[in-house]
């Protein structure tokens, strides 16, 4: 997970340039700053990374910290913007609710003059008012991983492909299916149905891998767009006896992930780097299968 904090402790250094701009230069620089760190729930082990760099790279820079949840609410996100505010924030570090929740929370900061700066989500597409946006390639990476899903959706017997996405009001998971859609159709392979997820729990993964395979008992592959959908998907595949029989890829990675593939029930993870080149920065995609490792690169 080094590389997802990272991504964090990049975007709070970039924060803290702006908050420093908007400060008033080099004089700024010896006042005690604060960021608020918003993230949208920090029940999913992706996002406790992403903040727990975020923080950690502000701590490094003096800066006061405050961490907010939005629990997955559009208003509770908006509500820790004001909190934030109020509790004296120079520079807000967030990862979005959804990419669709982002005006208000443009507007707001426009209008109290705080720079904003986006992780892992990106703003509603055509929006400006913040300082940055640390992602990666979701589509390069998503066109990737539906490569990989198709080839194996063959060998297992057949071209069809069930996905357990991200919800699709998120710039991230809409790049995700442009990439993965353009590998299928590349590929030959049929995507029969998407069915998005409201918490990204594991629970809810397999309540809809359970409706995927009932719904399509022909499908050979299952497409994850986040750690949780493996997991769940995996549940269901040993429930049923499918193991082997369907395969089951997804993004992101966690030490149950990684187990499930060394252990063979899943068929590989999909990891994204971030790095950051000078000003400008660059995403890589590695794949992880039952035969590889996990590898580490710092640019």
């Amino acid at each position: 997970m080094t590389t997802i904090w990272k991504r964090g402790a990049c975007i709070a250094a970039a924060a803290f340039c702006a908050a420093i701009a908007i400060g008033g230069g080099a004089n700024a620089e010896e006042k005690k700053f604060t960021v608020a760190v918003i993230m949208p729930s920090l029940d999913i082990s992706y996002w406790q990374w992403v903040a727990y760099g975020a923080k950690t790279k502000a701590q490094e820079l003096g800066m006061n910290v405050i961490e907010l949840d939005s629990h997955d609410s559009p208003t509770e996100q908006m509500s820790n913007i004001r909190t934030a505010i109020t509790k004296g924030a120079n520079a807000i570090v967030i990862g979005p609710v959804s990419s669709t929740s982002t005006p208000p929370v443009l507007r707001f900061l426009k209008e109290q003059n705080v720079p904003i700066a986006f992780t892992g989500i990106g703003p509603q597409p055509g929006s400006t008012d913040y300082t940055s946006s640390v992602t990666a390639n979701n589509e390069e990476s998503g066109k990737a991983e539906g490569k990989y899903v198709c080839e194996l959706a063959k060998e297992h017997g057949g071209n069809k492909v069930g996905m357990l996405s991200l919800p699709q009001d998120r710039e991230n998971a809409q790049k995700y299916l442009r990439g993965a859609q353009a590998a299928f159709k590349e590929g030959g392979c049929e995507l029969v149905q998407i069915l998005q997820t409201k918490g990204l729990t594991v629970r809810e993964a397999v309540d809809e891998a359970n409706d995927l395979l009932t719904a399509h008992p022909d499908i050979t592959a299952i497409y994850g767009m986040y750690d949780e959908a493996a997991t769940g998907a995996a549940k269901v595949l040993q429930t049923r006896g499918l193991v082997g029989k369907v395969a089951v890829v997804t993004a992101d990675g966690s030490p149950t992930t990684v187990k499930l593939l060394r252990d063979g029930v899943i068929q590989g993870l999909f990891l994204q780097e971030a790095a950051d080149r000078g000003s400008r920065r660059r995403s890589r995609s590695t794949m992880l299968s039952p035969a590889s490792r996990p590898r580490k690169k710092c640019h």
